[in-house]
């Protein structure tokens, strides 16, 4: 047995070709072969990479999207949660205020807004039952000014 093997073409090789020149041979020629098919099959590949691209870029486009309207509810919640805290204790801080300032004003002896408001009402009432008391027809005589007293001095 040889340690060359025989050209695929079959038979025995002529005298004068070397078989490693031939498997060379062989080898380019396959590779100008798959150069061929590439070219030919190339912008096939080539458009159906793009369109597996523009496949992928939609589905991480779509889940960013949907992950930024998820951020952006927490952050909406959260900042809503926030203000309502936020006035929760501006309430409690205005009523204990509130009460302080009446609590001052009571020591004082200053009169309520309902206090006053129930002074307005009894003076109302009382106007309107002298007016149903006072006739008509008089014209009601204008009070005399009150006449000023000197005061006095202490006698020591």
């Amino acid at each position: 047995m040889s340690s060359t093997s025989a050209p695929r073409g079959g038979g025995t090789p002529p005298p004068d070709t070397d078989p490693v020149r031939d498997s060379a041979h062989q080898i380019w020629l396959a590779g100008l072969g798959a150069f061929t098919k590439a070219q030919q099959e190339g912008s096939k590949v080539f458009d159906a990479l793009v369109q597996e691209g523009l496949g992928m870029q939609r589905k991480v486009q779509s889940t960013a999207e949907e992950k930024l309207a998820e951020a952006s509810q927490k952050m909406s919640s959260m900042a809503q949660e926030i203000g309502n805290r936020a006035t929760g204790q501006w309430d409690k801080l205005e009523g204990l205020f509130e009460e302080r300032v009446a609590r001052a004003l009571q020591r004082l002896g200053i009169p309520t807004a309902q206090e006053v408001q129930a002074l307005h009402a009894r003076v109302a009432e009382l106007e309107r039952q002298l007016r149903a008391r006072t006739p008509r027809s008089a014209p009601a005589k204008k009070a005399a000014p009150a006449k000023k007293t000197a005061a006095r001095k202490p006698r020591g």
